[in-house]
């Protein structure tokens, strides 16, 4: 019973996902039990009629008068086949489109559940893993109805019906086919679940791990190569897939053993039926057409319990999916948002008080008893070295990131209560991760701007120093910029990242090291374009040294970090004045 509770909790999130369309899932399961009780009303009726001629046959070649109605079964026959045929082929359809939404349904789910992890909860894990909860993880989900809610259903529904009509003309019969089929739906759904749960929910992560190797050496094939590491890696991919074929092979013995199983239950009931209906038969309670119907019918259900074993032989896959993504879900904090309808007048003003973050299992804080207030049009730059907590405080002025303690706001107002459709336009933040779309130079540009015309966009480049460039690709700004953007160089894509900014026209800019991989010349003209454009902003730098020679233009505070405390020299500069600050 507490296993059976565990697993219901597992799977209850995303049980949840599947009532939302309960309507369809109702439908679906009525076309699959349609599809089943055509198959056991045709072989029943097959039975009785092609029993029922036979001997019309020999009461007339003994010379014995006898009559037979051929119409009513012939087109009973005849509905079921067709019924059968069409509500198969209905079923299938409808079920696989039903099945295609509930997965766009669970990506949706899963994909909102990583837009609310922080960037340290995203870094914790490699990129080949996110791709496997999001395709083989929730492709394992669709099995949850299709195979595993609906088959057995349906399944028990027709062996009780089965079992309820048999006892009408043989009760001895009726019960013994009600036990049987009973037993053998708990053996084929339970039994089997258990015998393969554990091998099922270890492939689950010996395919993750398999998939995860597989790109790492693709995506570093030059380097192992290169270090004569090849041959190690080869021989770690071959003992991950032994691993893998070595669960399949297990899972695949299990399900053979619960299809033998099956076809001798089902066997068996049939016999049973056959012999119990014979005796009634003698006995003269039912005549030798209905003797032979009832073991007939009985055959129709290898198509109820056919697909039973291999589904629940495999349901530790779908649990140990459903267990790693619940993970994500538990990792994700999500943030305490009470937004208003009304946003502030602006978000020039920027006022941070005693703010600390702390990240789930870390030894110290990522940041701790920081305070700072920027004016409208002051521009502060953060000093520190890597894992200083720079990157955290982006992600706080963004709101991709709760703080622990302390208090944000942002215009006068806290900064959870910002509408979040005018927070994404009111503050911009470049982080030193420029992504691009394997898409147009425009779609990549109007990811800031929806609505900017051909004109704002060479506007925008022009700012950054891109345009000569962009007039000479081959479709100008219609040409696509590869998967990440790889057809660009690395300036080339971190002047398109600044472009985005001319595009979304904020009031808050936080700006970690603009021009980071953009040569001396470059980032020159650059500093003077954007100190143009920023003069009437908020600006947030996090550069490594404010002083150094490609130091962002007219900053007017500086604040250094050291492992995520606010140093004590830190000062606020007005042109060449200086005083101290914080």
């Amino acid at each position: 019973m507490a296993k059976s509770e565990r697993l219901f909790t597992t799977l209850r999130p995303w049980l949840s996902v599947l009532a939302s369309r309960q309507r369809r899932l109702w439908l679906g399961a009525l076309l699959m039990a349609l599809t089943l009780f055509s198959a056991l009303g045709l072989m029943a009726v097959s039975g009785w009629f092609i029993t029922a001629t036979g001997l019309t046959g020999l009461l007339f070649a003994a010379g014995i008068a006898a009559t037979l109605d051929v119409y009513v079964p012939g087109g009973a026959i005849r509905l079921f086949a067709v019924t059968r045929t069409a509500s198969r082929y209905l079923e299938r359809l409808y079920n696989h489109d039903t099945v295609l939404r509930l997965l766009a349904d669970l990506r949706t789910r899963l994909f909102g559940v990583l837009a609310g992890l922080n960037s340290h909860a995203l870094a914790s894990r490699r990129a080949s893993d996110w791709l496997n909860r999001l395709t083989a993880d929730i492709d394992t989900l669709d099995s949850l109805y299709l195979r595993l809610l609906a088959p057995p259903a349906v399944a028990l529904l027709a062996g009780a019906t089965l079992s309820g009509v048999t006892a009408l003309f043989v009760p001895l019969a009726g019960g013994f086919l009600a036990g049987v089929l009973l037993l053998g739906w708990l053996w084929f759904t339970l039994g089997q679940a258990r015998l393969g749960m554990a091998t099922s929910r270890r492939h689950v992560d010996e395919l993750e791990a398999l998939r995860g190797s597989v790109m790492e050496t693709l995506q570093g094939l030059a380097e192992l190569d290169a270090y004569g590491a090849l041959p190690h890696q080869q021989r770690t991919l071959e003992w991950l897939e032994a691993r893998l074929h070595q669960s399949q092979r297990s899972l695949g013995r299990w399900v053979a053993l619960g299809n033998a199983l099956q076809a001798w239950l089902v066997g068996t009931a049939t016999l049973g039926t056959l012999w119990l209906s014979a005796r009634a038969f003698e006995a003269g309670g039912i005549s030798g057409a209905v003797m032979v119907m009832l073991p007939m019918a009985v055959m129709a259900m290898n198509e109820a319990f056919g697909a039973l074993p291999a589904a629940f032989t495999w349901l530790g896959s779908t649990r140990g999916a459903a267990e790693r993504l619940n993970g994500l879900t538990q990792k994700s904090t999500p943030l305490r948002q009470t937004a208003t309808d009304t946003p502030p007048d602006n978000a020039r003003t920027l006022c941070l008080d005693n703010v600390g973050v702390r990240y789930p299992g870390a030894f110290q804080p990522a940041l701790s008893g920081l305070s700072l207030r920027l004016a409208p049009g002051e521009r502060l730059a953060v000093e520190g070295a890597s894992g200083a907590g720079k990157s955290t405080l982006t992600a706080l002025l963004g709101r991709q990131l709760a703080p622990s303690q302390g208090t944000i706001t942002l215009g006068g107002a806290p900064l959870d209560t910002w509408p979040q459709a005018d927070l994404r336009h009111r503050v911009a933040v470049l982080t030193q991760q420029t992504d691009l779309l394997d898409d147009s130079l425009a779609t990549n540009l109007r990811l800031a701007n929806t609505e900017a015309d051909d004109a704002a966009l060479w506007q925008a480049l022009e700012q950054v120093a891109l345009t000569e460039w962009a007039e000479k690709l081959p479709q100008g700004l219609g040409t696509r910029v590869g998967e990440g953007g790889r057809q660009l160089s690395g300036g080339q894509a971190r002047r398109v990242a600044l472009a985005r900014l001319y595009l979304c026209d904020p009031e808050l800019v936080v700006l970690d090291e603009p021009f980071s991989g953009v040569d001396a010349p470059t980032a020159q003209a650059l500093r003077q374009a954007l100190h143009r454009w920023l003069s009437d902003r908020t600006v947030v730098y996090l550069v490594h040294k404010a002083d150094a020679d490609v130091a962002p233009p007219g900053i007017t505070h500086t604040l250094t970090l050291t492992h995520g405390q606010p140093g004590r020299a830190a000062t606020i500069r007005h042109g060449t004045h200086a005083r101290p600050q914080l």
